[in-house]
């Protein structure tokens, strides 16, 4: 199967005087597993159906391959589309709804058969080939909807938050065996969800939208690392924001004056805002504690602080705690035997420089 692109350049859609889509630039790159990550409202699954062909642009163009296939119809774009409720046909075996595509096609019966066959034995499904969809798991019922849109042999594949009807479990399984499949077959495929998590350890790449607008594409270590803005930060993974006047600007570092914490001097970035007032966040984990009075490595800038409280999370416990007039989350790892934190418990917070990135305020 050849492995495709698919590129929209300055793509706009509006419904009536609503903007959902503005200016859409992006580049996925041929056989790229690729996540469209944001909250409900932020245009990704407006964009994936764009791709399908279900929504058509008011400016812009979509290429597909370097062809331009912004006024091709949905059913010649040779695009395979997986659904959040499956759609499948409740009345038709698990074949014959794997079979549908092709027989509309009006492909040749052996044909169909080594197709179908082939198909549902790749998703792990030979033997189910007579059941109705609703003698299927949630599961299986999302393997032959897989099997369904996989066996047409689509150049590009979209999934639009396929795994939200499946229980967590069910959920972290799936989403392997959709990676597992993806790799087998190269194919370019397209990712919709909200959850970050299925996201992160999925994509290769994943683009961040809010509002119509992408607002960061890069590989998830990079978005997690180095987010652009307080909204990627907030949205991939959880983020500690510390807002202060700058103070002091040099070529090499920034002073930063916190509210009820004092002055921060830290190394200036290249990507720092050259704004009066800026933003040094840093992520929970990143936080090192020790006992009040305790300065650790001397490498990170001590702060004192005061516990206020704390979640038990199993593999970490989640501590919030005041730091002069703001709050910081930290987390720390948990082992047998390790102490916790109690509440009104004096620490020492200790803030590695090279985790903090500068934001917009």
């Amino acid at each position: 199967m050849k492995k495709v692109s698919v590129e929209c350049r300055n793509i706009r859609l509006s419904y009536g005087r609503t903007e959902v889509l503005k200016d859409i630039n992006l580049l996925i790159e041929p056989g790229e597993f690729f996540a469209l990550l944001g909250p409900s409202g932020s245009g990704k699954s407006t964009l994936l159906r764009l791709v399908a062909g279900f929504n058509q642009q008011n400016s812009g163009q979509l290429f597909v391959d370097g062809q331009d296939i912004g006024g091709v119809p949905p059913h010649k774009r040779n695009i395979g589309m997986v659904f959040q409720s499956y759609a499948l046909w409740p009345h038709m075996t698990v074949w014959d709804n794997v079979a549908f595509g092709l027989v509309e096609r009006k492909l040749r019966r052996a044909e169909i058969k080594a197709r179908v066959g082939a198909a549902l034995e790749l998703v792990g499904l030979s033997q189910y080939g007579k059941r109705r969809p609703n003698e299927l798991s949630g599961g299986q019922q999302q393997r032959v909807a897989l099997a369904r849109t996989i066996v047409i042999e689509p150049q590009v594949l979209l999934l639009d938050e396929p795994l939200s009807n499946l229980d967590k479990n069910l959920r972290v399984q799936m989403r392997q065996e959709l990676l597992a499949l993806q790799r087998r077959l190269g194919i370019t495929t397209i990712f919709v969800t909200h959850d970050q998590e299925e996201a992160m350890t999925t994509a290769d790449r994943m683009a961040v939208m809010d509002q119509g607008v992408i607002q960061q594409v890069g590989s998830p270590s990079n978005l997690f690392d180095f987010p652009c803005n307080r909204f990627v930060a907030n949205f991939v993974g959880t983020m500690n924001v510390l807002e202060g006047e700058v103070k002091q600007r040099s070529s090499k570092n920034i002073t930063l004056s916190i509210g009820g914490v004092g002055d921060l001097s830290l190394p200036l970035q290249a990507e720092a805002p050259d704004s009066p007032r800026i933003a040094a966040s840093f992520r929970p984990h990143t936080v090192q504690m020790e006992n009040a009075g305790g300065w650790g490595d001397a490498r990170f800038i001590w702060l004192p602080g005061i516990i206020e409280r704390s979640e038990f999370l199993g593999e970490f416990t989640r501590y919030e705690v005041r730091v002069g007039e703001q709050r910081i989350t930290a987390d720390q790892a948990h082992y047998a035997g390790l102490s916790l934190y109690r509440p009104g418990a004096p620490v020492s917070i200790g803030l590695e420089p090279a985790q903090i990135r500068l934001l917009s305020a």
